[in-house]
């Protein structure tokens, strides 16, 4: 039983999915969403309809104005973050702000108000360009950018509250993401909802460098629904960081090529690693989570 939830960052494209899936559950009877809608790679923020859901437009680094809303709350979904990797160099007081004290934030009210537990959204950029895929959970971090950085310092933080004060916590590190509602704008929008938006507008696709970066794209209602099972396993599989990926790779290229859309080749990003893809065997044999969804499938559809 997940019981009443507070999800952060909910308006966004996974939060919006994972809220989709506490709709359909029957022991969820309270959703309350903390979005501050400041995020700028999407211009139409997800909002869905349910008299369970109370919206708070509110930043996690209020402490004051968002800690009466953990009260009667049985776990967290803690999404909201500085995600823009542009921003978030230009400005890492900001990025560290958002990522590490917003976090710290919501661990502590989770803790203060008895909260059963909090499941972490982090980020596979972490593994930098130093590990050789599969990537694994136990390989040392390569932080590249302040985004990176505050990211994962957030996950030692929820380890912390977990084996220091007994908050049960759990991070998800995902992987390319794709799926309905994909952000379209911004530097590191999807490549495959950059790739849908020219088609509309009937121009180039946009390869950078020669498309042969390998990349792991993960379905977002598959990563929802990791958000889901991580809630409702053991407490013994707490205190964990858990890979969030097809445990596959495909290339830009040849998604560009199934398309059947022209192509053009842009240069190369500095810093890009060359292949990406998870190693995803923790999380099927602890939670018992596996994709069903592959990039392939979804684009034939």
């Amino acid at each position: 039983m997940i019981g009443n939830v507070l999800v952060t960052g909910a308006k966004g494209f996974i939060g919006g999915h994972i809220v989709d899936q506490l709709l359909q559950r029957k022991d969820v009877k309270k959703i309350k969403v903390i979005d501050n809608e400041s995020a700028v790679c999407t211009k139409i923020f997800y909002i869905a309809e349910d008299p369970r859901i109370e919206y708070y437009n509110l930043d996690i680094c209020d402490y004051e104005n968002i800690r009466p809303l953990f009260e009667g709350i049985n776990c967290v979904f803690h999404l909201a973050a500085e995600t823009r990797i542009g921003p978030c160099i230009d400005n890492p007081i900001l990025a560290c702000n958002t990522n590490i004290i917003g976090t710290c934030n919501i661990l502590q009210l989770s803790l203060k108000f008895g909260i059963r537990r909090v499941i972490y959204s982090s980020t596979a950029s972490g593994y930098g360009l130093a590990n050789k895929p599969p990537l694994r959970e136990d390989m040392l971090s390569d932080n590249l950018n302040p985004y990176a950085t505050s990211k994962l310092a957030a996950e030692d933080l929820c380890m912390m509250y977990n084996k220091l004060y007994g908050l049960e916590t759990i991070a998800l590190r995902y992987f390319n993401v794709f799926g309905e509602r994909m952000p379209e704008f911004g530097q590191y929008a999807p490549v495959i909802a950059i790739f849908k938006k020219q088609m509309r507008e009937n121009k180039n696709l946009t390869i950078v460098g020669n498309g042969l970066q390998m990349r792991d794209f993960v379905y977002v209602r598959d990563v929802a629904n990791a958000n889901i099972m991580a809630a409702q396993t053991s407490s013994e599989n707490c205190a964990n960081i858990y890979n969030v990926g097809s445990g596959t790779k495909v290339s830009i290229l040849e998604i560009a090529k199934m398309l059947n859309h022209p192509y053009k080749f842009i240069p190369p990003r500095a810093g890009e690693a060359l292949t990406s893809m998870a190693d995803i065997s923790k999380i099927k044999n602890r939670i018992g989570w596996h994709p069903t969804v592959s990039i392939r499938e979804w684009l034939q559809k």
